[in-house]
């Protein structure tokens, strides 16, 4: 039994020892692949710009993670201000490297936006993470160009909070000048277009209606009234005293101005929606697009150019077709 039991010793004792063995070869083995491994030293990133820090943590191999923003007075926009680990730290390569950045100082003086365009007062206003406040328009006094800042709220060099919001007052060009709208009343189609050009204002849409008692084939009504205040290249919408065909809708017809393009409405009980395009080879524009009333008339002024193709729309709906040669 003695020598059973120190037979059993011993073979325990070998395989004790081949354990211990076996787990010291394993523990050297993995010292010696982690000590292989690369490591770096993380360099001094604070008071860098975030473009060059992530750089370098690329060239490193190191993985660059921010977790935040702060305002800062002494370190400026986009720079770090923080870094973990710290620099001098021994680490691996494909580890992170958190860092905090700057938002700048809190307070800033306000930038000057007077003259600026739209467009770049807002960049700038978002580059100094202040806020869009109101948008006001106004004519210019002092024939600042359309779009372009004419006054700012807060006032420019005053110092202010990030995050606060800039109202400012947007100029639309210098104020038309304004004209008394002449009285077309009785005149023919032609005169009352000259008369409109002479007052340096457009022509809107011309209809047709038939009044017995007015003068025929010439203008009957007007807007603008005569006698309103009108402004500089405003619309003049005429109707003509004129019984409305009962052909073809759609036609062109000569006159002294140019042609004009002449096309009644059906009949019926509603208004419709009317819209007239003229269409060419490097344009297309809306010559008229409002509701009219059944049986009434319109009559457009065609521009000369050639190569053209009239299109009528009564509610979406193609209706009328015509080519301008």
């Amino acid at each position: 039994m003695k020598d059973k039991a120190l037979k059993i010793a011993k073979i325990a004792a070998l395989v004790f020892s081949f354990i211990m063995f076996a787990g010291f070869s394993a523990y050297i083995t993995l010292t010696l692949i982690i000590k292989s491994e690369d490591t770096v030293i993380v360099p001094e990133l604070s008071g860098k710009e975030i473009v060059y820090v992530l750089e370098i943590l690329t060239d490193l191999g190191l993985n660059i993670k921010v977790k935040g923003s702060e305002y800062s007075a002494d370190i400026p926009k986009n720079y770090v201000i923080f870094q973990q680990p710290e620099s001098g730290t021994e680490i691996k390569k494909g580890r992170d490297v958190k860092i905090i950045i700057s938002k700048g100082a809190k307070t800033i003086l306000m930038p000057n936006l007077n003259g600026l365009s739209v467009q770049q007062a807002h960049i700038i206003i978002e580059e100094n993470g202040l806020c869009q406040g109101k948008h006001s328009s106004t004519y210019s006094r002092h024939n600042i160009e359309k779009d372009n800042i004419i006054a700012q709220v807060p006032s420019p060099g005053s110092l202010i909070t990030r995050g606060d919001c800039v109202n400012v007052l947007v100029s639309l060009g210098p104020r038309p000048r304004a004209y008394k709208m002449p009285d077309l009343s009785g005149l023919s189609l032609d005169n009352a277009i000259e008369m409109i050009e002479k007052s340096n204002l457009l022509l809107g849409g011309v209809k047709s209606i038939f009044y017995k008692d007015k003068p025929y084939n010439a203008i009957a009504d007007q807007d603008p009234l005569p006698g309103y205040r009108v402004f500089e290249r405003s619309l003049v919408n005429l109707v003509m005293n004129k019984k409305t065909d009962r052909h073809t809708p759609g036609y062109l017809t000569g006159g002294k101005r140019g042609r004009f393009f002449r096309y009644r409405i059906e009949n019926g009980f509603f208004k419709r929606h009317i819209r007239v395009c003229l269409t060419g080879l490097e344009f297309s524009n809306d010559l008229l697009d409002e509701f009219v009333k059944p049986g009434e008339e319109i009559w457009l002024l065609i521009p000369g150019d050639n190569n053209a193709i009239i299109e009528v729309f009564e509610d979406d709906e193609l209706v009328e077709s015509r080519v301008i040669d």
